[in-house]
């Protein structure tokens, strides 16, 4: 058990934690969640033992094995396997007294040592890990040096992993992993028997590992049983009792019950929509936990648009020649809200930046709507911002006729409140340059979205202003996320990239989790021509068959889509309803007394006609489901 009594840490003249109490069982999950800057990475070295506290006692178990995941990465010559392998310092140990055994009796002992801690499975593991974290075998030779500085902090994490430990510390380990590197890991750390405690700001990731939070507040520790949704909920309830905040409140739920209704009018996939609208209504649930939330911004919309906006036609994409992606045929329109899947190397940012212009077509078209103006966002620009400048002076320079006034407000949405605004970014954390780079493709008013991993380095305040933000963006969005929150409350369907095209994925995240498991066995067969050039050429298609096929398919589906277009009709007309309603109850003077029985019966009729609309809505939802079968 590890025991914080009356714990203070100062950085300075501010206090961290100042007489903290904590107290973390053998074998609990536990997910250390606080704003950027509170002090986790700092609780986390105390734990490490690379700082003392200032004051209080903190009690740990000496015998306990410490792993951590390092953030500093090192410009090794020694191979991916290796660097991972050297997270078991013991089996290390063993191998080095192996090598210099002086005699048949020393070298005795530590082989039986290497028997006793199962030392000749330890590269066979390390290769596992390599593997799920996203390497490929060709990978585990390569010298650490070889690779960028995100395929880095995935080997520091397989290190981490390595190390037989007691207590693992993990500090935002999903930062550089893409979804499915963090799938896997999820089911890792479900499975370590040991305790845990991690940095996150991926709440689907901490509802799946965590069973309990621990809140970094106030230079205090707050443990809530349960994870972060339930956190969540409670912290709801404890903030909706403050009469204070309960205004914003209502406006912060407001906004995204409206996103909900449009949303109900547009949904078109049924599996989709249903995950979609499960997520939304737990939005407006929660939304009071996050109204003291520093960030709220708007992605504004250029107000003209084309269709399509963007296309491809018969592409080969790629590098130096070498086709990644070939023959692609795809078109973005407005109202597109895409959500990008595929496994690592796939080609997913290979289409992003072709869609952008980074790199050339192969061969093929690429064809812009005259209005189409793009908003890109990807891990680079933060690299390429002029950290000499300060977050003003960039977006002047975008756009030189806006006022101060009107820069500063901008900015104060993404969290450069005051001087910070006017302060010199070299010395901002990732996340403060994330949260630059956004502003900057906000700031030009795009009418296409085209985001490549927006939430790393955000903390989770951030990241659901953000996901309000795109929810309210009247254009198109295309979106590579591993923060399946993000992805579940902003976009309307997927597109999967794997095998070689890009194609739609008619499914939600958790049939791309099921794809996952079986996708080698789904990988698609050569066609009888491409096994054998001399086969037989196939058979003609009988048209006048095929017509009649499809004619008998239509008068089938015909009772379905009717009672589909019915269904609908009937939504719109209680959206419609409903929005006179809740109109009338806009009307300050309706909550006089005198007016009471009026406010009783339009909040009767608001309770019915939501209620109908929730039957309704899953009426449609089963019978788009039946046709989509039946199609």
């Amino acid at each position: 058990m590890i025991e914080f009594t009356q714990v203070s840490l100062q950085r300075g003249t501010n206090f961290l934690l100042e007489k903290a109490n904590l107290r973390i069982h053998d074998g609990q999950k536990l997910a250390l969640i606080g704003p950027n800057g509170a002090g986790k990475s700092s609780l986390f070295a105390l734990l490490n033992g690379e700082l003392t506290p200032d004051g209080g006692d903190l009690a740990m178990p000496s015998k306990w094995r410490i792993a951590h995941m390092k953030q500093e990465v090192e410009a090794s010559s020694r191979s991916a396997l290796d660097y991972a392998i050297d997270g078991d310092r013991r089996y290390r140990d063993i191998e080095q007294g192996m090598a210099s055994s002086q005699n048949d009796t020393e070298l005795t002992r530590w082989m039986d040592a290497m028997d006793e801690h199962q030392g000749y499975q330890v590269p066979v593991k390390a290769e596992q890990l390599l593997h799920g974290l996203g390497f490929s075998q060709s990978d585990l030779q390569r010298p650490v040096k070889d690779f960028s500085g995100g395929w880095r902090i995935r080997l520091n994490l397989a290190q981490a992993l390595m190390m037989p430990s007691d207590l693992l510390l993990l500090d935002e380990p999903t930062n550089h992993l893409d979804l499915e590197a963090t799938l896997w890991l999820e089911g890792w750390l479900k499975k370590y028997p040991g305790t845990l405690l991690f940095i996150s700001h991926d709440r689907d990731f901490i509802d799946s590992v965590a069973d309990h939070i621990v809140h970094l507040h106030n230079r205090n520790l707050t443990v809530y049983p349960g994870n972060y949704s339930a956190y969540e909920r409670i912290r709801a309830e404890k903030l909706a009792q403050q009469q204070t905040v309960y205004e914003k409140q209502q406006e912060r739920v407001a906004e995204i019950e409206k996103f909900v209704a449009r949303f109900r009018a547009k949904a078109s996939k049924a599996k989709q929509a249903q995950s979609r609208l499960k997520e939304l209504q737990r939005m407006e649930l929660i939304a009071p936990a996050h109204v003291d939330s520093p960030f709220r911004f708007q992605f504004p919309c250029y107000e003209k648009m084309s269709s399509p906006l963007l296309a491809i036609d018969q592409a080969d994409l790629g590098y130096s020649g070498k086709t990644i992606l070939p023959k692609v045929k795809i078109s973005i329109v407005p109202g597109h809200r895409i959500g990008l899947l595929g496994p690592n190397g796939a080609g997913k940012s290979t289409l992003l930046k072709t869609l952008c212009e980074e790199i050339p077509l192969l061969t093929g078209e690429r064809s812009t709507g005259e209005h189409c103006r793009i908003g890109y966002f990807a891990q680079h620009q933060l690299e390429s911002l002029d950290v000499k400048a300060s977050g003003a002076l960039i977006l002047q320079r975008l756009k030189p006729k806006a006022s101060d006034q009107e820069i500063r407000n901008f900015l104060g949405g993404f969290g450069f409140h005051g001087d910070k605004a006017l302060e010199i970014i070299e010395p901002f954390s990732g996340g403060e340059k994330a949260r630059l780079a956004l502003a900057c493709v906000a700031w030009m008013k795009p009418n296409l979205l085209i985001l490549d991993e927006p939430t790393n380095h955000l903390d989770i305040e951030m990241r659901e202003a953000l996901a309000l933000a795109l929810q309210n963006f009247d254009g198109a969005i295309l979106i590579v996320s591993h923060d399946r929150h993000l992805l579940k409350s902003t976009v309307d369907e997927y597109w999967l990239v794997d095998h070689g095209r890009v194609q739609s994925f008619d499914g939600d995240l958790d049939d791309y989790h099921d794809y996952l498991n079986t996708r080698e066995a789904m990988a698609p067969a050569a066609s009888p021509d491409e096994q054998n050039p001399t086969s037989e050429p196939r058979p003609q298609v009988d048209r006048k068959e095929q017509k009649r096929l499809e004619a008998e398919k239509r008068q089938r589906l015909a009772p379905l889509r009717k009672q589909q277009q019915a269904a609908e009709k009937k939504m719109e007309k209680l959206q419609t309803e409903l929005a006179t309603i809740e109109e009338k109850m806009g009307d300050p003077g309706l909550y006089e007394a005198s007016r009471k029985d009026e406010l009783n019966t339009l909040i009767q009729q608001q309770g019915k006609l939501k209620s109908e609309l929730d039957e309704i809505e899953m009426e449609w939802m089963d019978l788009t489901e039946q046709l989509e079968a039946a199609e």
